[in-house]
């Protein structure tokens, strides 16, 4: 498949990870600050999103959270398809404003 034919991806990182400790909380943090330098959007306190062209960068980015994990905790990742994304329903509360506006628009930023 050609470049500008790639089919977008979306990568969800959910994440459970102990607090109760200093050094358990700087471990979280830095996973969070990771995942935010790595084009991670929070839309929830423990889920990630991003969007990634394709199989190839989906797996590329599994694969850097992979090598950045901390070390305890429960870190699971899900990927779907943009179409599957856009059929994600917000049942209370408001969308962020980079959530609101889409994964092509996001591509540009």
């Amino acid at each position: 498949m050609p470049e500008a034919e790639a089919r977008f991806m979306w990568l969800f990182v959910f994440f459970d990870l102990p607090v109760g400790t200093k050094v358990q909380r700087r471990n979280a943090t830095r996973f969070r600050n990771f995942l935010k330098d790595d084009g991670f959007m929070m839309l929830q306190f423990s889920v990630y999103a991003r969007v990634c062209r394709g199989e190839d960068g989906a797996t590329k980015h599994i694969a850097r959270v992979t090598r950045n994990l901390p070390s305890e905790g429960s870190v699971r990742a899900l990927q779907v398809t943009d179409r599957q994304y856009e059929r994600m329903k917000l049942l209370l509360g408001e969308a962020t404003k980079t959530e609101s506006l889409g994964s092509r628009q996001m591509i540009l930023l």
